[in-house]
C-alpha cells in the first residue's frame, strides 16, 4: 500500500490519527503519533524529526536530530487508541544524508535479509518463535538506599491455596504442573482467546495458545512462521497486544525470563530453516534427523557462535536465572532430535520436507527481536560459510549423565557479563554485509554492562541479608 491506498482505507475506517512505532535498542517500542490530514506521500519521503539522544542506545545530545519513516506494508489499526489510529512500524534515518541508521534494530534485519540473498545461499529465512510468558495479577518492586523487595501475585499462584479469597475455590496449577490443564485450572484460557483474536486483527497469524508449565499464569500463544524482518514486526505487535489486552482485564504481563523462583522461567524457542526457489535446504530424508549437510553446517555456526550470540538472543542479567545447570534449561552446546535438554532441537513432529527445521532453545523475550533473529541468521550462515561441523548428536537425557560423561560437553555463558565478553571477542561474524555495525556492537556492550550489568553488580541483594546479616 501506499499513501493513496491508505487514504481511502482511512477514510473507510474512520481514523483520526496515525501512530509511528519504531523501536530503540533494548526492544521496547516508542512512538510518536500525528492527525491524519499528514499521511501524504511526504511522510514516506521525509519522514518525522525526533530526539535521537532521548532513545536508549541512539544518538549523543550533539548529534540528536534523527528521522522516522514508516512503512506502509507495516500499516494496522490500532485496537487499544480510543480514536481511530492507524498505525505503522517506522525505520529510522539520518536527516542529513536520509540512509537508513545503522543502530536502527529493524535496519540490522533489513540488511540481513538482503546479505542471506547477496551470499546466494537461500533467498529467505524462515523464523517461528514461541513467547513464553506470565500473567500476573499484581506486581511491586523497589529498590533505593535502603529498601529493596519485589512482589509479585497472581490468583493462580500455588502459593494462595490457603489464602482467604471470599471464597477460596481452589483449582490452581501446581509447581511445575501447569502445562495444559483444561478450566477451571487454566483460568487464563480466555484471556489468551481475547489476546489471539485481537493479535489476528492486526495481522499476526496465531498457530495456537495454551497454559504453559509454571504455576501462577505462565502462558504461551504460538505464531506461525515468517521471514525475518516481518517476525521481528511480528514479536513486536506480539508484545504490544499481550500487554495491553492483559491491562484491559486488570491483569499485567511481563516477558522476563524467569520472575519466579523455583518454577519454569519463559523462554522463546525460535525455529528456522533456509529456502530457495520454494525449497527448503534444510530438508534431506536420508540426513540425521532428516537434516541436510548444508542444515548441520547452520547448527554447527549456532553452536559455535552460541556464547558471544547469547548476548542478544538472552541479552538480560535476568536471563541467566532460566539458563542455570542442573535445571531443565537448554544450557548444553549440543544438537538432538527430540531432547529438550540440547541447546538445539530437531523437532520430529513431522517427516514432510516443508515441515524440516531446527529448534534454537537458549533466547528469551527479552531480546531485541530484530537484532536477535538477525545474529542468529548470521551465526548459522558463517557455519554455513566455513563448513562448521557440530559435535555429534546427544539422544539421551544429558541431566542423567555422569559429571565424565560431560566433561567435555562445552555449555552456555553462565552470566550476562560472561556472554558481552564473548561478544566482546567473537562478533567478525555479525559485521560481515554491513549487517552489523562495530559501533553498534560497542554501544550494544558498553550500554548492557553500565545500564544493566552494573546496576545489579552495585546493589545488596534481598537474600544476601538471609546468608549474612548475623555474619
Amino acid at each position: 500500500m501506499g499513501a493513496k491506498e491508505l487514504r481511502k482505507l482511512s477514510k473507510e475506517r474512520n481514523v483520526e490519527f496515525i501512530d509511528l512505532k519504531f523501536t530503540d535498542i533494548p526492544g521496547l517500542w516508542q512512538h510518536i503519533t500525528i492527525p491524519v490530514q499528514d499521511l501524504d506521500e511526504g511522510l514516506f519521503i521525509d519522514g518525522i524529526g525526533f530526539d535521537g539522544s532521548s532513545i536508549r542506545g541512539f544518538q549523543p545530545i550533539n548529534e540528536s536530530d534523527m528521522l522516522i519513516k514508516p512503512d506502509p506494508q507495516s500499516a494496522f489499526i490500532d485496537p487499544f487508541m480510543c480514536d481511530p489510529t492507524l498505525s505503522m512500524v517506522c525505520n529510522v534515518s539520518d536527516p542529513l544524508s536520509h540512509t537508513p541508521y545503522s543502530r536502527d534494530p529493524r535496519n540490522v534485519a533489513r540488511k540481513a535479509e538482503r546479505y542471506l540473498s547477496a551470499c546466494g545461499v537461500a533467498d529467505q529465512a524462515f523464523f517461528g518463535p514461541e513467547p513464553e510468558f506470565y500473567v500476573f495479577d499484581d506486581v511491586r518492586f523497589d529498590q533505593n538506599q535502603h529498601t529493596g523487595f519485589y512482589k509479585i501475585d497472581s490468583v493462580e499462584g500455588f502459593w494462595n491455596t490457603g489464602t482467604d479469597e471470599g471464597p477460596n475455590l481452589g483449582y490452581k496449577p501446581r509447581y511445575k504442573e501447569g502445562y495444559f490443564p483444561v478450566p477451571p485450572t487454566d483460568s487464563l484460557h480466555n484471556l489468551r482467546a481475547k489476546m489471539s483474536k485481537v493479535m489476528r486483527d492486526v495481522g499476526i497469524d496465531v498457530l495456537l495458545h495454551h497454559h504453559e508449565v509454571a504455576t501462577a499464569g505462565q502462558c504461551e500463544i504460538g505464531v506461525r512462521v515468517n521471514t525475518l524482518v516481518n517476525t521481528g514486526d511480528i514479536l513486536m505487535k506480539y508484545k504490544y497486544v499481550v500487554k495491553n489486552v492483559a491491562l484491559q482485564h486488570g491483569k499485567t504481563v511481563t516477558f522476563m525470563p524467569k520472575p519466579i523462583f523455583m518454577d519454569n522461567g519463559s523462554g522463546m524457542h525460535v525455529h528456522q530453516s533456509l529456502w530457495r526457489g520454494g525449497r527448503n535446504l534444510f530438508y534431506d530424508s536420508s540426513g540425521y534427523g532428516g537434516l541436510s549437510k548444508l542444515a548441520l553446517h547452520y547448527v554447527g555456526g549456532l553452536l559455535h557462535h552460541a556464547p558471544s550470540l547469547l548476548a542478544l538472543t538472552s541479552p538480560t542479567t535476568n536471563s541467566y536465572r532460566r539458563l542455570v545447570p542442573g535445571y531443565e534449561a537448554p544450557i548444553n552446546l549440543v544438537y538432538s532430535t527430540r531432547n529438550r535438554s540440547a541447546c538445539i532441537r530437531v523437532p520430529m513432529y513431522s517427516q514432510s520436507e516443508k515441515a524440516k527445521r531446527i529448534e534454537f532453545r537458549p533466547p528469551d523475550c527479552s531480546c531485541n527481536p530484530y537484532l536477535a533473529l538477525a545474529a542468529m541468521l548470521m551465526a548459522g550462515l558463517d557455519g554455513i560459510e566455513n563448513e562448521i561441523e557440530p559435535p555429534p548428536p546427544i539422544e539421551t537425557d544429558i541431566f542423567e549423565l555422569s559429571a565424565h560423561e560431560r566433561q567435555h560437553m562445552k555449555s552456555t555463558p553462565g552470566s550476562l557479563t560472561e556472554a558481552l565478553d564473548c561478544l566482546e571477542q567473537d562478533h567478525d561474524y555479525l559485521l560481515k554485509g554491513d549487517v552489523f555495525t562495530e559501533d553498534l556492537i560497542v554501544m550494544w556492550i558498553d550500554y548492557k554492562r553500565k545500564r544493566e550489568q552494573d546496576q545489579i553488580r552495585l546493589r545488596p541483594h534481598p537474600y544476601e541479608f538471609a546468608l549474612y546479616y548475623d555474619i
